[in-house]
């Protein structure tokens, strides 16, 4: 599946998406508050750096998640991009660079470091 028109609008005009990881079981767990760019026509996100606990571990066992930004929600796929391709990743950074630019230098640069890109996760509708 793809993103419609309408999805891709609400996570540029969004500036946070919410995530809720899939458990095993098929409920969700809860809802954490992340930054989304978008890519063409693919949505990223990205954490700090990559850590061995919490929704970040959970999403890297389900690989589904559940995410709302604005009046959308959707179930995805979670793929763990990490760095991908230098263009891949200079694109990504690029997109954090223009949307979040108003936070300032400094908060934006360690969404572009390389802990930050080594956790990148592309998401994709069901």
């Amino acid at each position: 599946m793809t993103w419609s028109a309408e999805q891709l609008g609400a996570v540029d005009s969004g500036d946070e998406l919410e995530i809720a990881v899939r458990s095993a079981g098929g409920g969700l767990r809860r809802w954490v508050p992340i930054w989304v760019v978008r890519v063409d026509d693919q949505v990223f996100v990205r954490t700090w750096y990559r850590r061995p606990t919490g929704w970040f571990e959970h999403v890297l066992d389900s690989r589904r998640a559940r995410v709302r930004v604005g009046e959308i929600e959707a179930d995805v796929t979670v793929e763990d991009v990490g760095v991908g391709s230098s263009e891949l990743r200079a694109d990504v950074d690029a997109a954090y660079r223009r949307k979040y630019r108003r936070y300032g230098v400094a908060t934006v640069d360690r969404m572009m470091s390389d802990s930050a890109a080594q956790a990148t996760l592309r998401l994709t509708p069901e």
